[in-house]
C-alpha cells in the first residue's frame, strides 16, 4: 500500500502550544481509511487533545492491535513510540512496555472486533489490574476489513447493510470496564468533537486505567437504516449524562453558586469541570453509573460523557511496588543483585 506523506513545511503564522510545537506536529500520515469513517475523527480528536495538553509527542507509546481502528496510530503523532501487535494482544504488550518504561504516556487504540472478540481477555486484566493507560475502543459494531460481519458489540436486532439480522446479545464494553475496576470509564462518539476531546483529555491525565469506548460508524457497512452504529442513530439516541472540560489545580468538589457544576479531583492534582446533564448523576459512584448505563440501555438510549471516575485511582506500579527509577534505566547489578539476594526474597515467600 502506498502512503502519501504530509509536508513537512508549516506556515510560520501557525500557533504553537507551551513546548514549541503546532498542531500540524502531531498528525501523522495521510490517511487511507473511507472518506467519513468515523476513526478519522477520533485521531483528529486526539491530536487536539495532545495539543491543547502541550505533550511532547516523543513522550508518548502508541500500541494497536489488527483492524480498521488499529491502523489509525499511523494518523497521528508521527513523532511518538508506535508499535503494532498481532490481533487481541495489544494490552499485554503495553502492560510489558509501561512496566520497563513508566515515564511514557500510553496510548491504547482498538476495535470492537480486537477487543470485544479475540482480545476480551486481554481487555479484562488491562483493565482489573489498573495499567496506566488511555485505552481507546473505536467501536462501529462490524469488522470493517472483512466486510462488514456483525461485531461482539452490535447490539441484538440490528440489522446489516444486506439485510441479516443480529440475534446474539452485545458485549457492552463500558459496562465491563466499569465493573473490572477501570478509574476512569467514558463513552464518546466520534461526531461530536466537543464532547470527545476533553474527555480524551481527561483520560491522559487520569493516574490509572481509563477505557474510552467510542461509537464511530462505518460508512462503508454500518451507516444505514436498521444499525445502532449509524451516525443518525446515534444523534437520535445519544443521552449525555454531562459535558466536561478541563481545568488545573482545582481544589473543591462543587463550584460556588452552580449546583449543576461540579470539580473532580484527578490524581495528579488536576480536575474535571464537569456539568451534570442528569439529574442526580454522582460520576465519582461507580454502582450509580453501571445502573445509569443499563438504565439509558433498556430505554434504548446510548449513554455518553464521562460515566465514572475514582479521583483516588492507583495504577500497576503502586500495585506492584516497582522502582520509581524506570526498569529500562536499571543496571545489571540493580536488576540481578545476585544468588544471596534471590534466597532472601524466596524466604521471604515461605
Amino acid at each position: 500500500m502506498t502512503y502519501i506523506a504530509k509536508p513537512k513545511l508549516h506556515h510560520p503564522s501557525l500557533t504553537k502550544n507551551a513546548v514549541g510545537y503546532t498542531r500540524r506536529d502531531y498528525e501523522g500520515k495521510v490517511s487511507t481509511l473511507c472518506a467519513g469513517c468515523g476513526h478519522d475523527s477520533v485521531s483528529a480528536a486526539i491530536v487536539q487533545a495532545c495539543w491543547q495538553l502541550d505533550i511532547e509527542p516523543h513522550r508518548v507509546a502508541k500500541l494497536s492491535g489488527i483492524g480498521c481502528s488499529s491502523k489509525t496510530p499511523d494518523y497521528f503523532l508521527g513523532a511518538s513510540h508506535g508499535f503494532n501487535t498481532v490481533h487481541g494482544r495489544m494490552p499485554s504488550v503495553l502492560t510489558g512496555a509501561n512496566l520497563a518504561n513508566r515515564e511514557l504516556l500510553y496510548l491504547g487504540i482498538s476495535g470492537d472486533g480486537d477487543s470485544a472478540s479475540i482480545g476480551l481477555g486481554q481487555f479484562a486484566h488491562a483493565m482489573r489490574r489498573g495499567v496506566r493507560m488511555v485505552y481507546i475502543v473505536e467501536n462501529n459494531g462490524v469488522y470493517g476489513l472483512t466486510k462488514g460481519q456483525f461485531s461482539a458489540t452490535a447490539d441484538r436486532g440490528s440489522v446489516a447493510k444486506k439485510g441479516a439480522v443480529n440475534h446474539d446479545a452485545s458485549i457492552d464494553l463500558v459496562s465491563m470496564a466499569l465493573q473490572l475496576g477501570a478509574s476512569y470509564v467514558a463513552r464518546g462518539f466520534s461526531g461530536d468533537k466537543d464532547q470527545l476531546v476533553p474527555l480524551i483529555e481527561g483520560a491522559i491525565r487520569h493516574g490509572g486505567a481509563a477505557f474510552i469506548d467510542v461509537i464511530s460508524p462505518c460508512v462503508a457497512f454500518n451507516n444505514h437504516a436498521g444499525s445502532t452504529r449509524s451516525y443518525d442513530y446515534v444523534r437520535e439516541h445519544n443521552e449525555a449524562v454531562n459535558r466536561i472540560d478541563f481545568i488545573d489545580l482545582a481544589e473543591q468538589q462543587h463550584a460556588a453558586g452552580d449546583e449543576s457544576l461540579i470539580l473532580v479531583p484527578q490524581p495528579d492534582g488536576s480536575a474535571i469541570r464537569l456539568r451534570r446533564l442528569l439529574p442526580d448523576y454522582a460520576p465519582t459512584d461507580r454502582i450509580a453509573a453501571m445502573n445509569q448505563v443499563q438504565a439509558l440501555a433498556a430505554a434504548g438510549e446510548i449513554a455518553t460523557g464521562l460515566l465514572y471516575l475514582d479521583p483516588e485511582a492507583r495504577d500497576l506500579h503502586q500495585a506492584l511496588n516497582t522502582s520509581a527509577r524506570p526498569l529500562n534505566q536499571l543496571a545489571e547489578a540493580e536488576l540481578c543483585p545476585g544468588a544471596k539476594a534471590l534466597a532472601k526474597i524466596n524466604a521471604g515467600l515461605r
